[in-house]
């Protein structure tokens, strides 16, 4: 038996043991996924990791106990803050390869690990901001950095409702929702706008947000063909157009 220093106190423990055994006999609550009694440990999952003091230099460094061998005056400690942002980065590496592992996330929520945005189904592909900003015009959403990835975010204020980033989105990540005569557009858990509807004159149907036909007055007021306004649905708007076109051309035949 060997005498070792952890988080400041003095324990004994046979020479050659690995330390996370060690730390598992004296009570110590480490995280750890790839190791098992019966096999060699490999350190794979690298959650881990204490932090050693390095002799003769006496730096501090991180090791990880599945694979570090208990020898005397070993200096441990469990609980500092490079041990914590090791294995914040192990965590983060894991959920990478498996976002959805209901054992990792309640491991690091257990050891009070900040794992990072969770995976949201998104790709960053980036069309829904340039739909919105160089086709339709308002510019409601951009890349926002948080922790170690850029996620597609509202501005604040500039959504007019009209879906189009959700019907671009390939993913299906963005979503819309009519009910109650509102219109919610949200990524993730997050409103992106949330709109009246307007009903159409000629069927009833609810079907566009008051900001989307505003918006669609003011770009193409100046249009030369622009008639007196109405609030008529694609489908109606079908409609009246074939029925006048056809007016038009019993018209043209009789003359």
């Amino acid at each position: 038996m060997v005498e070792i220093l952890i988080d400041g106190d003095t324990y004994e423990a046979p020479e050659g043991q690995t330390v996370l055994e060690t730390l598992k006999k004296e009570g110590f609550r480490i995280p750890s996924l790839c190791y098992h009694p019966a096999i060699k440990p490999l350190g794979s999952c690298r959650v881990c990791a204490v932090e050693v003091s390095g002799r003769p230099s006496g730096k501090h460094i991180t090791m990880l106990s599945c694979i570090l061998k208990v020898k005397p005056g070993l200096e441990i400690r469990t609980d500092t803050e490079q041990v914590k942002e090791a294995r914040t980065a192990a965590f983060r590496r894991l959920l990478q390869m498996a976002p959805q592992s209901e054992r990792i996330l309640s491991l690091a929520r257990e050891f009070q690990i900040d794992t990072g945005p969770p995976a949201d189904g998104c790709i960053r592909c980036r069309l829904c901001i340039r739909v919105c900003r160089e086709i339709v015009g308002p510019g409601a959403l951009a890349m926002e950095k948080c922790g170690p990835l850029s996620i597609v975010v509202p501005v604040e204020g500039r959504c007019i409702g009209c879906g189009t980033c959700a019907n671009i989105c390939p993913t299906g990540v963005i979503r819309v929702v009519d009910a109650d005569n509102v219109r919610t557009i949200s990524i993730r858990d997050e409103i992106i706008g949330r709109h009246p509807l307007e009903r159409c004159e000629g069927c009833g149907r609810l079907y566009a947000t008051q900001r989307f036909l505003d918006h669609l007055h003011k770009r193409s007021s100046q249009h030369p063909e622009l008639k007196a306004e109405h609030h008529y649905c694609p489908t109606c708007v079908k409609l009246f157009s074939d029925r006048i076109e056809s007016v038009r051309r019993h018209t043209r035949r009789n003359c």
